[in-house]
């Protein structure tokens, strides 16, 4: 079966490459639209072409050099009806999406899915955080090292993200939370999701603060913290405050949050 990954990314130097590679192992394919990235995120997903990844496509940013992020979902609503695949999956480089067994490949579970008549896939999120006792992770070697996380659920369903191909397939609708379409059929376990939100102060930093929010989006509610946020609200949390995942053993997704650390008033 095939599965194509619909990636953006804008100066993600630090995922890109353990993002494709994460992917190639699971037997996903990917397809990169680079956002008009001023670091190495192309140069390092060059190295990908012809290894899992199809192809990278420049998309332009908007006015004043922003992010416009309805455009990006968009072109991979695009990409999904012109791509020739069985399921596709709406990522960002900084997630790895996950089976729900270890010692299955993302792909093998998709078509455990598919031949079971279901069409559509949620994923459990599970936020990754440095913490004021670890506070650098900014390192090729961040998924070993960051291991202090939440569980994160604003809503049911926040994570629909993988979805059999269909032409009226959309996910611009919900700022890219949720697919819908007619006959939707989602399996009833949830696939887990690591999500790495940043790897440092200085990273965070420069993730959001640094960034030009579309206007007309921030008005309309998306966004949220991203588009207030400045250096100063940064704040790492305690170690003990977090859930720590241990080797081997299942991530707890039991009493998510229902608001990121960084979006809490208490904690900046």
């Amino acid at each position: 079966m095939r599965v194509i990954a619909l990636i953006a990314a804008y100066n993600e130097r630090r995922f890109i490459d353990p993002c494709l590679r994460q992917l190639a192992e699971h037997g996903i394919e990917a397809y990169l639209i680079d956002n008009c990235s001023t670091d190495n995120t192309v140069e390092l997903a060059e190295a990908w072409l012809g290894r899992g990844l199809i192809d990278i496509e420049s998309f332009p940013r908007g006015d004043g050099d922003r992010y416009v992020w309805r455009s990006l979902l968009e072109r991979k609503e695009e990409l999904s009806r012109e791509l020739d695949a069985d399921w596709f999956i709406h990522l960002d480089p900084d997630e790895i999406r996950l089976p729900p067994s270890r010692g299955q490949t993302l792909e093998r579970a998709l078509a455990t899915v598919d031949g079971a008549g279901f069409n559509a896939v949620n994923f459990n999120e599970f936020t990754f955080l440095p913490t004021r006792e670890a506070p650098d992770h900014d390192h090729g070697d961040f998924q070993r090292t960051l291991r202090t996380y939440y569980p994160f659920a604003p809503r049911s369903n926040h994570q629909l993200k993988a979805w059999k191909a269909n032409p009226s397939a959309e996910i611009a609708w919900s700022g890219g939370h949720e697919v819908r379409f007619e006959r939707l059929r989602m399996y009833p376990e949830s696939f887990p999701m690591k999500h790495y939100l940043f790897l440092s102060v200085p990273h965070a930093i420069e993730k959001y603060v640094q960034k030009r929010y579309d206007p007309e989006e921030v008005e309309s509610g998306w966004h949220g913290w991203r588009s207030e946020i400045s250096a100063s609200d940064i704040r790492l949390p305690r170690r003990a405050e977090l859930r720590i995942e241990q080797p081997g053993e299942e991530l707890d997704s039991t009493e998510p949050h229902t608001k990121h650390y960084i979006a809490e008033p208490q904690w900046r």
